[in-house]
């Protein structure tokens, strides 16, 4: 028998892609799964590999090598606490048990807790590619004791995506770091995505480009600077054509979305540390308004929607739309940073951003060109509050932040809802701005709860009343 071998548990498109992945990287798998369905389509698509599907987590066990190792590849939620507990009775002290599910991170320290008391290690993994990242490599993300990471990193540096930096995986932090950076990435995901979406809506509603035209600009974004997996496949989006009607199938599809959590959880981690996201937080905003279609469809029949098209010269709005979606793409790692950073002080995690941000450089659904100047900054300034201040940002940031207010002004001119453009405009203008307008707030807040306030001209706290 091997001393090399790996287990899979959990069977679906991404366990099957991953144990694929693994076995193709030298490592025995045995592999296992609850229902007989997709257990029986990882025989298939195994077979003449040197993968095992055994018929019971028992029989799982009695394979491994020691330290026995296995990856939980279930769906987030009780039915990974379920394959957890059942594993409790057939691993022993030193095994490492893996969830590479998007777990809510509380929910991966609560976990953490009750396997310490057995002595089995538990990592925490983010795994960031989709399907074909799965299979050929992912963007891995584990947390966790370091020695559990230590048994696992051999398997886990030849599987993650390999880039001139090295491959895409780090021990990112201790207890739930894993997974709460892999939520933030996910956070940053929704928000890119949904600048795409409403650069794509300004240019069709407010310029009038037909989707070949919107499809050019992105396929030359495709070879600029701010290129990434995001901007590639939205090109390829836009480039599809439906077989039974010959028009762009994106033209096509409903306009509604949904979210699977990982979003939300990121918008109230954010709200719990004090840490501003605005543009990570409307973008589940947005999916939220998707959802309302019927309501949408009846309001649309209520108010007028003709608020004119722009009529100036197309070249340069196209190059002011560069610029607003490369600073507001930039405003999305920003805010995803600094909320990691204060996570990993407030929870001792001990995240390392440069190292985060190059094993997001391959393999995740965020890499893009930008990551690259984003780890080097954070090598030079560990400590850096936030990306949009730093010396490879902050002209970028002035002189970007007059475009994106016309595209957002823009926007607001010809009805076309710009929710994350917006917000990441107010996100820079309030970051820039030495005065707030909280000072009326405290007052008002004093005025009707006695709240007090600070002033600016002598120490002390004060509560005045309001209405003499």
């Amino acid at each position: 028998m091997s001393q090399s071998n790996f287990a899979v548990a959990g069977l679906g498109v991404m366990g099957r892609m991953v144990a694929l992945n693994i076995e193709r990287n030298g490592f025995p798998v045995i592999a296992y799964n609850r229902g007989e369905e997709n257990a029986d389509r990882m025989r298939e698509v195994s077979k003449g590999k040197n993968v095992t599907v055994t018929r019971s987590l028992q029989e799982m066990a009695d394979q491994l090598d020691r330290p026995r190792r296995v990856l939980i590849m279930a769906t987030a939620g009780p039915g990974t606490d379920q394959v957890i507990e059942e594993l409790r009775k057939v691993f022993d002290p030193g095994d490492i048990i893996i969830d590479g599910g998007n777990s809510h991170f509380p929910d991966t320290n609560r976990r953490q807790a009750e396997l310490d008391s057995s002595g089995i290690h538990f990592i925490g993994c983010g795994i960031s590619g989709g399907e074909q990242g799965a299979l050929w490599g992912p963007s891995i993300m584990p947390g966790g004791h370091k020695e559990g990471y230590d048994h696992i990193a051999p398997v886990l540096m030849k599987i993650a995506a390999q880039t001139d930096d090295g491959p895409c995986v780090t021990h990112v932090g201790e207890g739930s770091a894993g997974h709460y950076v892999k939520m933030v990435h996910n956070g940053i995901e929704y928000g890119i995505m949904q600048i795409i979406c409403e650069i794509y809506d300004v240019l069709r509603k407010s310029v009038g480009m037909s989707t070949v035209d919107i499809q050019r600009v992105f396929a030359e974004w495709c070879e600029s600077d701010i290129s990434g997996f995001l901007v590639e496949i939205t090109a390829d989006c836009l480039a599809k054509q439906d077989e039974l009607t010959d028009k762009p199938l994106v033209e096509l599809i409903l306009d509604t979305a949904g979210q699977k959590g990982t979003g939300k959880w990121t918008a109230q981690s954010a709200l719990d540390l004090g840490v501003p996201i605005p543009t990570l937080n409307m973008a589940v905003e947005a999916r939220i308004l998707s959802g309302l279609k019927p309501r949408r469809v009846q309001a649309s029949g209520i108010f007028s929607n003709s608020d004119g098209q722009y009529s100036g010269d197309r070249g340069e709005l196209l190059t002011s739309m560069y610029s607003a979606f490369y600073l507001s793409k930039m405003a999305c790692y920003a805010q995803g940073m600094a909320l990691i950073r204060e996570a990993s002080s407030e929870f001792d995690y001990g995240v390392n951003l440069a190292e985060t941000a190059r094993i997001w450089k391959g393999g995740c659904i965020i890499r893009s060109k930008l990551l690259d100047p984003i780890k080097r900054a954070y090598l030079a300034d560990p400590e850096l509050d936030n990306l949009l201040t730093h010396k490879s940002f902050y002209e970028m940031t002035r002189r970007r932040l007059t475009d994106l207010r016309k595209v957002v002004m823009l926007a607001t001119e010809t009805g076309v809802p710009a929710t994350c453009l917006g917000a990441t405009l107010s996100y820079v203008d309030s970051y820039r701005s030495e005065f707030l307008p909280a000072n009326l707030l405290q007052a008002l807040r004093d005025n009707f709860g006695a709240h007090t306030y600070k002033r600016l001209d002598r120490e002390g706290i004060f509560h005045t009343d309001w209405t003499k």
